[in-house]
């Protein structure tokens, strides 16, 4: 049975299967976070959400027993990687929408990260792309850019706004390709455990600091939290880590081109906002742009 198991982790199939979890949940986190965001303050919330992440992970790794980062170095690289991707990241951009900016222009601006993968990885990481590639990371924008078209309103596009997405963008790429380059035989249970510990330290002094808002304890901002703790920072963020580590990172990344795809058929499945033509227009150019740079 082991034997099997550890044949299926390794085969296309596996890799599919995590490539499509990651999508299907890293789309409806827009949804859940916009929720979440209804009931308490962005540093807030994210304090919470690694708050009750450490108390399902702490009890977990007790019995799991991982390998722990085994030197100074790799804790710290964990640690780096960790706030990167998670407090900064996730910090600047739920601040964005905090500051007025519509979700349609955060999801524009951070729709390019596979585009800046792709230059930094291509430039630093000697990943060299071929024409094909290009033009699927190319189109793979575009695709973003119609379908969350609709909901862009650039008058709700503020300096501090803008200044806490493009934070975010850049913080997601760094971290992504920072625990891929120096974190690459780090046990991703113990890695993300230190990293929310780390993340929550970070994040608790600065809601005290700079959020006044008091928090509305609803059962919506419960499921909220439970879905982007559980589902999308635990299993999705270990699944991108896991493909960043087999595959190549602009192949990886272009998957995040899809995810606004998700946002938009669960909102109209969910709250029957159904798209318009130019919407499916740009999630077929966007589904065609991941199809020529994920091509083996």
């Amino acid at each position: 049975m082991r034997d099997s198991w550890r044949g299926f982790a390794q085969s296309p199939a596996f890799e599919g299967a995590l490539a499509w979890y990651f999508v299907l949940v890293w789309g409806s986190g827009y949804l859940a976070t916009k929720a979440g965001l209804a009931d308490a303050p962005p540093l807030t919330f994210l304090a919470i959400r690694y708050a009750f992440g450490l108390s399902l992970l702490v009890p977990a790794m007790l019995w799991i027993r991982p390998r722990w980062p085994s030197t100074a170095g790799e804790w710290g690289h964990v640690v780096v990687a960790g706030l990167l991707m998670h407090a900064v990241n996730l910090g600047g951009s739920h601040y964005a929408q905090y500051l007025g900016m519509s979700a349609g222009v955060t999801a524009l601006v951070l729709g390019m990260q596979p585009l800046a993968t792709a230059v930094f990885s291509s430039r630093f990481l000697g990943e060299r792309l071929g024409p094909v590639r290009w033009a699927g990371v190319a189109l793979g924008l575009a695709g973003v850019a119609l379908v969350v078209w609709h909901r862009i309103d650039v008058r709700a596009v503020s300096a501090g706004s803008l200044v806490a997405v493009v934070v975010s963008l850049a913080a997601v790429t760094a971290g992504t390709l920072y625990q891929r380059t120096w974190c690459p035989r780090a046990d991703l249970r113990a890695a993300t455990l230190v990293q929310f510990a780390a993340s929550f330290l970070v994040l608790v002094p600065a809601a005290v600091a700079f959020e006044t808002t008091p928090v509305r304890w609803t059962a919506s901002l419960a499921f909220s939290i439970a879905f982007l703790v559980i589902f999308a920072s635990i299993f999705a963020v270990s699944a991108l880590h896991t493909l960043m580590r087999r595959g190549h990172a602009t192949r990886v990344t272009s998957l995040l081109y899809l995810t606004p795809v998700v946002a938009v058929a669960l909102e109209a499945l969910l709250f029957g906002v159904w798209p318009s033509g130019l919407t499916v227009a740009g999630i077929a150019i966007a589904c065609a742009g991941v199809a020529l740079v994920t091509r083996r």
